[in-house]
């Protein structure tokens, strides 16, 4: 049988990622804490933390790390479920990982019904849509939108649809830097607008049609889907923008697409742990209904 006590010790150096902090979270001493972790290791027969700064837990630790906040989620679903909804707490809590794009565009239209009907608030953690699977993986989430296709040990992964990405700029932006067209010499010389180092999106289209890596071209990183959106506007940069929120922009001629052959379809998929709790279960029936008709609409009403 794992102590119970050592185990939490374990699990708030792992999610803190420090024994000073993990005291703190569990009221005792540092040393406490040190000694419980160290007894679970030789109970265990395995180093379960990598003792750096921060602390990082080992295989072994990972595989414990995700069955205890596995049965944490499980334990506090049944005590939500035992005690049910009383006047004063009538929602149900869900933490859910997006990127931001679903965000600022389709994923609130696709919930709010649900959210509404069924009393659900959402705590939603915002990453990459290539990172935010690792937050489902590491226990942090209960469901996740994400471009990874297959599902991890223990989850079901179901499509959602697509999001399409165009390349565009403000003419007065491509008239100043493109003069000449878009060439490795002028790519060098206009300033990109990418969200932040983990999206490939811009990257990778510059890399594969011109050979140019980031570090050869100016570049802002603003990892606001809307602030994003408005620095292309304000000519700040050029990027690679959704349908929905491009709009009627390329029919107004505010923007132009500056490679009409290299847009990027994104296919998203919706994680979530096989045993759901009813609020959840009924959220990613509705999500599954709903959303690709919401990612549909953006492309009809755009293009």
């Amino acid at each position: 049988m794992l102590n119970s006590k050592q185990c939490d010790a374990f699990l708030a150096v792992a999610e803190t990622g420090s024994f000073d902090l993990a005291a703190e979270r569990l009221c005792i001493t540092a040393s406490a804490v040190t000694m419980r972790v160290q007894s679970l290791e030789k109970s265990l027969g395995h180093l379960l933390i990598v003792r750096e700064r921060p602390c990082r837990a080992t295989q072994a630790g990972l595989s414990l790390l995700h069955y205890l906040q596995h049965t944490r989620r499980l334990e506090q679903n049944l005590l939500q479920d035992l005690t049910g909804q009383t006047p004063e707490s009538p929602f149900y809590q869900l933490n859910i990982a997006t990127n931001d794009d679903s965000l600022a565009t389709w994923l609130l239209r696709a919930i709010r019904e649900t959210l509404l009907r069924e009393k659900i608030v959402v705590h939603l953690k915002v990453d990459d849509q290539t990172q935010t699977h690792h937050l489902l993986e590491a226990g942090l989430v209960s469901a996740c939108i994400t471009t990874e296709q297959q599902p991890m040990k223990g989850c079901v992964a179901k499509r959602l649809g697509c999001m399409n990405y165009r390349m565009v700029a403000t003419p007065e932006f491509s008239r100043r830097w493109f003069a000449q067209g878009l060439n490795r010499q002028s790519l060098r010389m206009a300033p990109a607008v990418i969200y932040n180092d983990k999206d490939h999106l811009h990257t990778d289209i510059i890399l594969e049609k011109f050979g140019l890596n980031i570090e050869s071209y100016p570049h802002h990183f603003i990892p606001s889907s809307t602030a994003f959106v408005e620095a292309i506007e304000f000519g700040l940069g050029f990027g690679m923008v959704p349908d929905y929120q491009i709009g009627q922009r390329l029919h107004t001629g505010e923007w132009l697409e500056l490679l009409p052959d290299s847009h990027i379809n994104i296919q998203l998929y919706w994680h979530h742990w096989k045993q759901q709790s009813p609020p959840l279960a009924q959220l990613t029936r509705d999500m599954i209904d709903k959303a690709p008709s919401y990612m549909n609409q953006q492309m009809n009403t755009s293009f």
